[in-house]
């Protein structure tokens, strides 16, 4: 089975996590791109979706699925995303197609955070994958330095502007062992608008598509 099988075979197991008549939180990435595939193939499931990037929004509408903003729909029963890396604690590492700020207010808003990956996704610590860095233009040398100093290597994502305008730093050669701590250190750093972690608000249940079927974690 391939991997983009695995994929959407978790992508439709989070339909069952969707209560009927919500206005569902969505994330950004080819195996939310299954869900929003599969959402579609049930008309009138959802009342409307919280979109978390430009990409997923016109997923959103092509599948005829009203979009609406985040400050008008209030507090979400549920958002769904995918991750480029996730443990068995549920702590995600996510941004490579970089709408990770708004996803991180998304699950935010959100009572539940569904996440869906492959199984290639799930590791014993994050930090293969580059930690996506979201910064603001002028403050991205600044930052860099930073991160050189806590032990990683950002490398500017070229040619790349962020939804929100701003620019993204892929951060190399961390294996990150306390994953909320390095979260809020890197939050702290003046410039940075949001990191790829999503630990301190991790998801509350994992749905890996495997070749057998799909494994289901919670939390």
């Amino acid at each position: 089975m391939s991997t983009d099988d695995q994929k959407r075979r978790a992508a439709e197991a989070a339909l069952a996590h969707v209560p009927e008549g919500c206005v569902v939180g969505v994330g950004t990435g080819s195996t939310v791109n299954h869900f929003i595939a599969a959402l579609g193939r049930r008309p009138g499931h959802v009342a409307a979706a919280v979109s978390s990037s430009e990409a997923s929004t016109r997923l959103l509408r092509a599948a005829r699925i009203e979009v609406v903003e985040l400050n008008s729909a209030g507090d979400l029963d549920v958002y769904v995303d995918g991750a480029d890396e996730a443990t068995r604690h549920l702590q995600l590492l996510k941004g490579g197609g970089g709408a990770l700020t708004r996803e991180k207010i998304v699950a935010a808003a959100a009572r539940r955070f569904v996440c869906i990956i492959d199984a290639s996704k799930l590791v014993d610590v994050l930090g293969r994958f580059p930690l996506p860095v979201e910064v603001i233009p002028m403050a991205r040398s600044l930052v860099a330095r930073r991160i050189v100093a806590l032990g990683g290597q950002p490398v500017l994502r070229e040619g790349f502007t962020t939804d929100n305008g701003n620019q993204i730093l892929d951060v190399h050669n961390l294996r990150i062992l306390d994953p909320p701590a390095l979260e809020s250190e890197l939050n702290q750093l003046a410039g940075v608008v949001a990191n790829g972690i999503f630990a301190r608000r991790g998801a509350d249940l994992l749905l890996v598509g495997t070749e057998a079927g799909v494994d289901t974690l919670r939390r």
